[in-house]
């Protein structure tokens, strides 16, 4: 007698997502070089994120799995503390 095996679904990777927040120091061009440059946006797109972080205090950069995101957070504050800029990044659950 053969026992067939039942694939077992593993359930999606959870989802975190990179948030840029604003700070009254770092120049816009630099946010949206560094979000063109880390995150594949384009210059519109940019922009766009770049005003929502200044207006609203924070932006949502793109949402990743955990390592993909942190990994993005750690490449901005790199950027950022080479640059001397003060540009915060921070990776959390990403809302459903």
């Amino acid at each position: 007698m053969v026992l067939e095996r039942k694939l077992q679904k593993s359930p999606p990777p959870p989802m975190y997502q990179v948030v840029m927040l604003n700070d009254d120091y770092t120049p816009m061009e630099f946010v949206v070089d560094v979000l063109q440059s880390f995150f594949n946006k384009d210059e519109h797109t940019a922009n766009m994120i770049m005003q929502k972080v200044h207006m609203e205090g924070r932006g949502v950069c793109g949402v990743y799995t955990r390592d993909i995101a942190h990994t993005k957070v750690a490449l901005v504050m790199d950027a950022a503390a080479q640059a001397g800029h003060p540009l915060q990044c921070v990776a959390e659950p990403a809302q459903e």
